[in-house]
């Protein structure tokens, strides 16, 4: 079991961030956590595609903020 005692005030751990960094190291209950790596949801454009989303880019722009006749109902 670890001897280190926790403050407290959390805030007091603001002063010491290498003693929260070596009990988060040596966690037990952390080490148990399950992981999973996250991807970014923004993918990169192929190089084949980039016309095609310059294209939509452009036709969104072009159209503006002018109101549409649907949302009047």
């Amino acid at each position: 079991m670890s001897t280190l005692q926790t403050p407290a005030n959390p805030f007091a751990l603001l002063l010491d961030p290498q003693a929260v960094l070596a009990r988060v190291e040596h966690s037990q209950r952390l080490e148990r956590l399950h992981r999973r790596v996250c991807r970014p949801l923004d993918k990169p454009v192929l190089p084949g595609q980039a016309g095609v989303a310059r294209e939509f880019d452009r036709g969104i722009e072009e159209a503006g903020d002018e109101p549409d006749d649907t949302d009047a109902q």
